[in-house]
């Protein structure tokens, strides 16, 4: 019952049928955490069998910290970076080409601001989280219930993103808010002036793919 509610964005508490489903997939992470770094194969495996979808070429470096798993669906190509947290109480839904920062938190559940509700009923909620493709997530940003970032976009380090961003921008700041559209000269200029070198402008144009 508790679980009906809880995917439906409805109050809820944790009853003991969440409870080990949390704890199932602590069970997971614990092995998963505990790897040696060089053992991809079992990384992978372990992540197809914790994720309700991981893409082609994955890669999430550990520790990782999630609470259920099974609600996470992760596109192709994307690079978490460590102590990754995902609390997917609700679905977080993430497009291909996705890069995330170490230290960055994506929380899709809440508790009521009521005292007693809170304190006493134990009350929570869940709303999912979306993020787009070709997404960039600098070092520890924090994303809040029901958010989605557009495609594109990129997030500066340090924010706290709690209202929607649009595609094709660069934001930053908390709360997060947009500053720029992305544009021509983040081609030519990778950082403060610094010029992109011709090997990638010529590699983009061939169409070459970067793999991991």
């Amino acid at each position: 019952m508790q679980y009906q509610h809880m995917i439906k964005g409805e109050l809820y508490h944790q009853d003991k049928v969440l409870f080990e489903l949390n704890m199932q997939a602590r069970d997971k992470l614990f092995d998963y955490n505990h790897l040696r770094y060089r053992n991809l194969d079992k990384r992978k495996a372990i992540l197809n069998d914790l994720l309700g979808e991981a893409g082609e070429n994955i890669f999430i470096e550990l520790p990782l910290q999630v609470d259920y798993g099974f609600n996470i669906h992760i596109g192709k190509n994307f690079f978490g970076n460590n102590n990754l947290t995902m609390a997917d109480a609700a679905k977080i839904v993430i497009g291909d080409n996705v890069l995330i920062g170490p230290y960055t938190g994506i929380y899709t559940g809440g508790h009521s601001i009521d005292p007693g509700l809170r304190a006493k009923e134990g009350a929570e909620y869940a709303f999912p989280v979306t993020i787009g493709n070709n997404v960039w997530l600098g070092a520890n940003v924090t994303i809040t219930p029901g958010v989605t970032i557009g495609d594109n976009t990129v997030i500066g380090a340090g924010s706290v993103v709690t209202k929607d961003i649009p595609n094709n921008v660069v934001a930053y700041g908390n709360p997060a808010r947009v500053a720029r559209k992305i544009n021509i000269q983040d081609r030519k200029y990778y950082f403060h002036g610094h010029k992109t070198s011709q090997d990638f402008i010529d590699r983009l144009k061939r169409g070459e793919v970067f793999h991991r």
